[in-house]
C-alpha cells in the first residue's frame, strides 16, 4: 500500500507540474482519459480544468496553501484510483513515464533572426510584445559631398 501511495503522491506532483506548463494543452486530454474510467471523459476534463485554474489562480495571488492543497486533491484522487484498482498501478506508471519523456523531448525551436529592406537606421528589437516602451533614435544629418550638390 505503501508504493500505492507513494505513485500517487508522484502522479499528483507531475499532475499539477503539467498542469501549469506550457505543455498542459498536449497531454490534457491524455490525463482526462485516465482518470475518467468509469464517467464521461468530458467530465474529467472539465475537473481537470477547474483544477487548473484554480491552480493558476493560487499561483498568482502566491496562496501556496491552495497550491499544496489542489496537489493533495489530485493525489488523493490518484490513490483512490489506485487502492480500488491496483492494476491502474502499471497503466499510471507507464502513462507518467510517456508524458515525461514527451515533456523531455519537446525541444524548443531556435531562433533565427533576419533582417531585409535594406540599411536599418535605428534599433532592431526581435520581441513578441512590447508594451510602455519607448525608443528613441538620432536622425544624423549627413553632409552632402561636393559631387552630390553639383549634380543638384
Amino acid at each position: 500500500m505503501e508504493e500505492l501511495a507513494a505513485l500517487a503522491a508522484s502522479g499528483a506532483t507531475s499532475l499539477v507540474g503539467l498542469m501549469v506548463s506550457d505543455s498542459w494543452n498536449h497531454v490534457r486530454e491524455t490525463v482526462a482519459r485516465f482518470i475518467a474510467r468509469d464517467r464521461k471523459p468530458e467530465d474529467a476534463m472539465a475537473e481537470l480544468d477547474s483544477a487548473r485554474h484554480r491552480l493558476i489562480a493560487a499561483q498568482g495571488t502566491g496562496d501556496e496553501r491552495a497550491v499544496r492543497d489542489i496537489s493533495a486533491e489530485w493525489q488523493s484522487c490518484l490513490h483512490l484510483l489506485l487502492y480500488t484498482n491496483p492494476a491502474v498501478a502499471e497503466e499510471l506508471r507507464s502513462m507518467l513515464t510517456s508524458l515525461n519523456d514527451t515533456l523531455a523531448g519537446q525541444q524548443s525551436p531556435g531562433v533565427s533572426n533576419v533582417i531585409n529592406g535594406g540599411v536599418q537606421h535605428g534599433p532592431v528589437i526581435q520581441t513578441g510584445q512590447i508594451t510602455g516602451t519607448a525608443i528613441h533614435t538620432i536622425h544624423r544629418v549627413v553632409p552632402a559631398t561636393h559631387e552630390q550638390r553639383d549634380e543638384a
